[in-house]
């Protein structure tokens, strides 16, 4: 099955065929395989597949095996038509939430087929196209059945629309596509109308993120889970995953004892047990080699992560934010710090505050009244950046005098700026009116250095907190603004 899900990730239209069938539980064999949504998932994919019905180049004439090509031809039709009566089967039987979990399966896939994904996904939307995104004149389903009173269901699992069209087009080109690129041009001339989308598609383009972290584990009767088989993204999800050793691992572990693989957290590698690990990798999928990989610690706080812990949210957040262990994604950044400050997480109300006061085009409009209603709440939730920067700012409004970023001064005559304790200075997540503003990479708070974690104290005046403060913290390295703007 793992080996038929790689095939099917990697947009092999038998594999997606053969896996369908096999989440269809028709074989008595693999009755015990049966989940009609996952069935549902691969057909909609081998019919939305090019490969299923893109015209074959002939043989050249006078060769006697110039008739393979129409014969392949003939399978692909019959195997589409097949796959469509299943596909409508299986829909009518399911609910409106059975339906969405479909959408959002097929989608999750495709994105990370990455451009060719993304252009799929438009054809899907484009009233241009069949129902599948395939040519309306080689579509399995007869034309007049799309005019009835009720159109069959696998035509409307996809609704059209031009903005989703604009938006994955969009997607396709931001990718580096040039079949995208063209594509979207075309979108655009065919009518003013569409061209005049072009504003709102591309904003919701910057926010956009798939459905799901990672495709969602759930094992029919047989146990086996739905693993995920898609691959890193390219050249820059390979170099993420190559940074995940800058993590410290009790990350990972605090991730794991939510999920209630251990009993405590592990603070080191060497600290988990082979049974531990190998628990992990079947709650994924995965072979269970006893140890895990960088990928498979990504999984973890991931899977933590989309199950509630505000812990392992944030954490994800300033991976993305950082391009460790995930390719560098400030839109996922700001949707699991969204989500961790909905549970109350005052590092997580600091950095939004950052997102606010620094504004992220197309992620969050500069909102500095919002940026200090969040810096409040963190304060007030007893962040001790926030509350240094609130001490200031009631200092002002007292009367007293006013102290620079390092919060003090030496009175010999000279005023220089004393350094406050390690993780009590007025840096951290965000802008600051001294040295201890802003961050290292983006607006995200992430900003690792080697030493800090390692759980080594950072030698920078204002560090948002460390060792001495939160053990074992994810430790944020603040840079001063450079004059081009956050790199």
């Amino acid at each position: 099955m793992r080996f038929l899900r790689r095939q099917a990730f990697h947009g092999d239209f038998f594999a997606q065929i053969d896996l369908a069938r096999r989440y269809s539980g028709r074989d008595a064999r693999e009755r015990n395989l049966e989940d009609p949504v996952e069935a549902a998932v691969w057909y909609e994919l081998a019919l939305s597949n090019p490969d299923g019905y893109s015209p074959i180049v002939p043989y050249p004439m006078g060769k006697s095996n110039q008739r393979g090509p129409r014969k392949i031809t003939d399978c692909r039709t019959a195997e589409r038509r097949g796959a469509y009566y299943a596909l409508e089967r299986l829909l009518n039987l399911m609910s409106s939430d059975e339906r969405q979990d479909v959408r959002n399966r097929v989608i999750y896939v495709l994105s990370t087929q990455g451009a060719y994904g993304f252009r799929t996904l438009a054809r899907l939307h484009d009233v241009s196209f069949g129902p599948f995104g395939d040519p309306v004149d080689n579509s399995p389903i007869d034309p007049k059945d799309l005019v009835r009173l009720k159109p069959p269901a696998s035509a409307t699992l996809f609704t059209r629309n031009d903005v989703d069209v604009y938006l994955y087009n969009y997607l396709a080109t931001q990718a580096g596509d040039v079949a995208g690129y063209v594509m979207l041009k075309d979108f655009e001339r065919s009518s003013p109308e569409r061209a005049a989308l072009a504003a709102d598609a591309q904003a919701t383009a910057a926010r956009w993120v798939p459905p799901y972290e990672f495709y969602p584990p759930e094992a029919p009767s047989s146990g086996v889970p739905h693993s995920d088989e898609s691959d890193a993204a390219g050249e820059a999800g390979a170099v993420a995953l190559g940074r995940m050793n800058e993590l410290p691992f009790v990350h990972v572990g605090r991730a794991m004892t939510y999920l209630r693989i251990t009993a405590r957290p592990p603070m080191h590698e060497n600290q988990l047990g082979s049974a531990e690990a190998s628990a992990l990798q079947g709650m994924l999928g995965r072979p269970g080699t006893g140890r895990l990989g960088p990928l498979e610690k990504v999984r973890a706080i991931q899977y933590a992560a989309v199950n509630g812990s505000p812990t392992s949210q944030l954490v994800l957040a300033v991976m993305y934010a950082e391009g460790v262990g995930v390719p560098r994604d400030y839109a996922r950044a700001f949707h699991w710090f969204s989500e961790a400050e909905k549970q109350g997480s005052p590092e997580a109300k600091y950095a939004m505050s950052t997102y606010f006061s620094l504004g992220v085009a197309g992620i969050a409009d500069q909102d500095r009244a919002q940026a200090v209603v969040y810096q409040i709440d963190s304060a007030l939730s007893g962040f001790s950046p926030s509350v240094s920067r609130l001490r200031n700012v009631l200092a002002q409004v007292s009367g007293q005098p006013q102290r620079d970023s390092y919060n003090s001064y030496q009175d010999d005559g000279e005023r220089r700026p004393v350094r406050e304790p390690y993780g009590q200075g007025g840096g951290g997540y965000g802008p600051s009116q001294g040295q201890g503003g802003g961050y290292s990479q983006g607006p995200s708070g992430g900003g690792y250095s080697s030493q800090d974690m390692r759980g080594g104290p950072s030698q920078r005046p204002g560090a948002a907190y460390g060792p001495s403060q939160r053990p074992d913290s994810l430790t944020i390295r603040p840079v001063r603004p450079q004059s081009e703007g956050y790199r």
